[in-house]
């Protein structure tokens, strides 16, 4: 499915690029991301920071696009976290992982569980790399 289709069904607003709000999410991953990687941090906060990275990275991507999704509809993160492929040229499989981990954190928010230093690394190493590839396209 592609961007105007998803807007056509409201899962997308189409907007006109905001260069400097795009500098302001880059910035704003990128200060996650080094918050994520605070020594002696526990790994659930690094966790939620690290993914909050990715979110603003996603952001990024669709605004950079002309599209932003509805905060008020329930699932705009699936969305973000799905359009990737589309707006970063990301391959399904890594779409897929950034998808499931954001079912895992929707999962520990609402049942306590514990988040493992591994998980957490995971995330972090997914925020590293979607900074990456978002800075070489929009500096």
């Amino acid at each position: 499915m592609s961007l105007e289709n998803l807007a056509r069904i409201g899962q997308l607003e189409a907007i006109e690029p905001d260069p400097a709000q795009m500098a302001r999410l880059l910035s704003a991953a990128r200060r996650a991301l080094k918050d994520a990687r605070t020594v002696g941090l526990e790994a659930e906060s690094r966790f939620d920071i690290a993914y909050r990275a990715v979110l603003q990275v996603a952001n990024l991507a669709l605004q950079a696009n002309g599209f932003r999704t509805p905060t008020s509809r329930p699932g705009h993160h699936q969305t973000m976290i799905q359009t990737l492929s589309l707006t970063l040229g990301l391959n399904h499989v890594l779409v897929v992982e950034l998808d499931a981990l954001r079912k895992q954190r929707n999962a520990i928010d609402y049942s306590g569980d514990l988040v493992s230093d591994s998980v957490a690394d995971e995330v972090i190493k997914h925020a590293e790399s979607l900074i990456t590839i978002a800075a070489a396209r929009w500096p």
